[in-house]
């Protein structure tokens, strides 16, 4: 079986998300980590545009080695051409209800992860400290290393709007996630992954955002160990689960999935779901910027043309299904205020 080639870098959230996925599944890979340009170029393949990690190298129709980048399709991709071990739920409806989950922990998730790295001192020192050692392939002289240091931390906190994070939104996006891994903590009392008994796509996308909220940076990981040490030990195992035996687990019907997970729902309906649809009007209209009121508290934020498509993907996806797959779709997402985005 030929190796997957992956191009990417520890402190990555969806590097880990796609790592820890395919430890899972099996699947052969080789990680290169360092200045992923260069080894591509190396290899005398075009680098994506924008480099986004990972990077995975994908045939093309002709054989040829393609740089491509975005997790959720490359999974997706991956369950076409590896059939052990799948990530995705069999019944269409629950599979829809784990890449709403899976499309949240990329989207939103990554707010919080953002957010707590670069906006509070301590963690952007250490994030500021750490990433030009683990990025560049050759060992960094000392006053190199402050150069780089300065140059990321800056670039970085500059891109905080990226994500909406910002002094007027901190609160917000703290009491989020606050409540998040309280209420993952007390799901994981009722089920050991998200949709039951084996992992899906989006417990490692769920993974590749905790395994730095949890591991790295300090403010969420204090956070996490106070409130929710259910989740930080569940990052521990998520990690490798190479040696999961799937002798008769299986995940959730929809129908019996426990009140823990719609309450999940209940938060990311409550603060993520009306910002996709604000950010999709303000793209639809052309704006730079826009902002809507979210629990009694104004949110500012800069249109992000990406979480657009996201948008259109999730509808795209529901259009897919039969009428009473989404029908139970529906049912399960009744007062979680996620249905808008149907």
């Amino acid at each position: 079986m030929k190796r997957l080639q992956i191009f990417g870098s520890t402190p990555s959230p969806y590097t880990q998300k796609m790592l820890s996925l395919l430890r899972y599944r099996r699947i052969p890979f080789d990680i290169h980590w360092g200045n992923v340009k260069q080894r591509l170029e190396a290899l005398e393949v075009e680098p994506p545009k924008p480099i986004l990690l990972p990077v995975i190298l994908l045939n093309d129709t002709q054989n040829r080695p393609v740089a491509t980048t975005d997790s959720t399709p490359i999974i997706r991709r991956l369950e076409q051409e590896f059939s052990d071990r799948s990530s995705i739920p069999d019944d269409p409806s629950l599979a829809f209800i784990n890449y709403l989950l899976e499309d949240f922990a990329d989207e939103w998730l990554t707010k919080y992860m953002f957010h707590y790295r670069w906006h509070f001192k301590e963690d952007a020192d250490k994030a500021g400290t750490i990433l030009p050692l683990v990025e560049f392939e050759k060992p960094l002289a000392e006053e190199e290393h402050k150069q780089v240091k300065q140059f990321i931390t800056q670039r970085q906190t500059e891109r905080l709007w990226v994500v909406g994070s910002s002094n007027d939104t901190a609160e917000l996006i703290d009491q989020s996630f606050k409540r998040f891994i309280s209420m993952l903590n007390k799901h994981l009392i009722e089920s050991p992954f998200l949709l039951g008994e084996r992992p899906s796509s989006a417990d490692f996308a769920f993974y590749g955002q905790l395994s730095q909220l949890v591991k790295f940076d300090p403010t969420p990981r204090k956070i996490c160990h106070d409130l929710a040490p259910r989740v930080v030990a569940w990052v521990e195992v998520i990690d490798d689960l190479s040696g999961l035996s799937l002798d008769s687990k299986q995940w959730i019907s929809i129908e019996a999935s426990p009140k823990t997970l719609r309450n999940i729902f209940k938060e990311f309906g409550m603060m993520y779901a009306p910002l996709l649809i604000e950010n999709a009007k303000a793209v639809e209209n052309q704006k730079t910027d826009w902002k809507t009121e979210v629990k009694g508290a104004e949110w500012r934020q800069k249109t992000f043309s990406y979480q657009a498509k996201c948008l259109n993907w999730i509808r795209e996806e529901y259009a897919l299904l039969k009428e009473d797959e989404k029908k139970k779709v529906k049912s399960f997402l009744e007062d979680t205020n996620c249905e808008q985005i149907l």
